[in-house]
């Protein structure tokens, strides 16, 4: 990367993403983990006895040391048009007579697609981490407001009463679920290969399987049963689109808060800083939900990068190099905006803002409409039938042009009135009590995260 911040080309340098997880795939941390695998290649030979121990051990330590230069590598790729054959000329220069050793009997997928399972494997973790943070916060808002009443909405329109706690905690199952599904892919995702040319293992001759078994031993792995030069493509896109689900997670929940921060509702608000964060260059009085369309937007574009790892499924024979241009690009951006959208989601839910006086006052302007549904019920259980329950108050529910409540009209119809008292009336129309069914599904829902979360 170019010292000169002006020179920086790729939005993930400056301004999307973490440093610490841009440095997963830093150019010097690829060819640390390339040339640690050509280490573990020597030394499973050496344990073999198919390399002399002290050659193994002059590769070892020139490649864990650091006189194989990320410039000498850049140098012979210019010449040699070869990324890996790049790597074992520099490895094997510094390694002196052992030289003649290094890369003894692999091929370049085995390098590289090991190197790439090491590097997933440190994106899982990473990714695990912070879906289990989110999930956490999630859960905690669940508990807090398991039992404030806010409007449920359906086509955009008043629905029924659910309590805010009740909605987060759905989020929060969301979350874990990408959590579970993670863990049962991570098996079939960070696999390498030590098998040779096109994957039967044939150039290392009858101890090709232990070979094989040592490397990855050493690289704390597994192997991928049936490669060819390659690791299987399905397993990446397997990933990929894993990415592109937690995405769609997260731009729901972004939407959510995008939705209920309208000025029309104002609900709940994303973290924002009044002494500072500037709203609109010109409209000073605007507090916009910049977060949330921000991870709206990255996710947007994660979900797309799950196309091309689909179409690198299908390989010319045992392999091509049609996957591994794009893949160079697809991965790390993929990874580091998951991470970067999940991370921006943990700072709004940490942070957020949440109105349950506006939420009450929200409630109550269908004056009582929302509450139908429980009349209509409560109708049914007093022995008039569903369909003509659910008919008279659909017309006692239309606006009515004097002016007059629900409530009132509900309190005033002969039908009702015949079936319950005004107290009744009173007490089916209170979203307050209506909403407890959801806090007390809520608390057994909060339970059953938190005993997934401490797994």
């Amino acid at each position: 990367m170019t010292e000169n911040p002006g020179e920086l080309f790729c939005p993930l340098e400056f301004r999307y993403g973490r440093p610490e997880v841009r440095a997963l795939f830093s150019r010097e941390v690829r060819l640390r983990r390339a040339l640690r695998i050509e280490a573990a290649l020597a030394e499973s030979e050496a344990e073999l006895g198919i390399v002399p121990e002290d050659a193994a051990r002059a590769v070892a330590a020139a490649a864990h040391g650091s006189a194989v230069t990320l410039e000498e590598v850049d140098r012979l790729e210019l010449e040699l048009k070869h990324d890996v054959m790049s790597i074992v000329r520099a490895l094997a220069a510094q390694a002196g007579p052992a030289g003649r050793w290094v890369h003894f009997g692999a091929t370049s997928g085995d390098i590289t697609d090991t190197a790439l399972a090491l590097e997933l494997k440190d994106s899982v973790r990473v990714l695990r981490a912070d879906l289990t943070e989110l999930a956490g916060i999630l859960t905690d808002l669940a508990h807090k407001y398991r039992a404030t009443p806010q409007v449920g909405r359906t086509h955009g329109q008043h629905a029924v009463p659910i309590s805010f706690g009740y909605k987060m905690a759905v989020s929060a199952a969301e979350v874990l679920r990408h959590r579970r599904r993670l863990d049962e892919l991570c098996v079939r995702l960070c696999v390498g290969k030590m098998s040779g040319a096109v994957g039967t293992g044939a150039g290392f001759g009858a101890k090709a399987a232990d070979i094989e078994a040592g490397v990855m031993r050493r690289l704390g792995i597994q192997a991928d049963e049936t490669p060819t030069q390659i690791v299987g493509r399905d397993r990446i896109a397997e990933f990929t689109n894993w990415l592109a689900l937690v995405a769609g997670t997260a731009e729901r929940l972004a939407t959510e808060v995008r939705n209920l921060q309208r000025t029309e509702i104002g609900e709940v608000h994303e973290p924002f800083d009044e002494q500072r964060q500037v709203g609109s260059s010109t409209m000073a009085q605007k507090r916009n939900p910049m977060l949330s369309e921000n991870v709206t937007s990255l996710a947007r574009l994660v979900r797309a990068f799950a196309l091309p790892p689909l179409e690198n499924m299908v390989q010319w024979h045992e392999r091509d190099l049609a996957n591994s241009a794009n893949e160079r690009v697809v991965l790390p951006h993929a990874i580091v905006l998951t991470d970067d959208i999940l991370h921006k989601l943990i700072d709004i839910h940490a942070g957020l803002q949440v109105d349950a006086e506006r939420m009450a006052s929200n409630l109550g302007l269908s004056e009582g409409g929302v509450m139908v549904e429980n009349l209509m019920l409560a109708l049914t259980v007093r022995g008039v039938a569903r369909s003509d329950a659910h008919e008279l108050l659909r017309n006692l529910s239309r606006t009515d042009p004097s002016g007059t409540t629900l409530a009132v009209r509900a309190r005033s119809d002969g039908v009702l009135r015949r079936h319950f008292s005004e107290a009744e009336i009173d007490q089916l129309l209170d979203p307050v009590a209506y909403v407890r069914a959801a806090a007390t599904k809520t608390e057994r829902v909060v339970e059953s995260l938190r005993r997934e979360l401490a797994s």
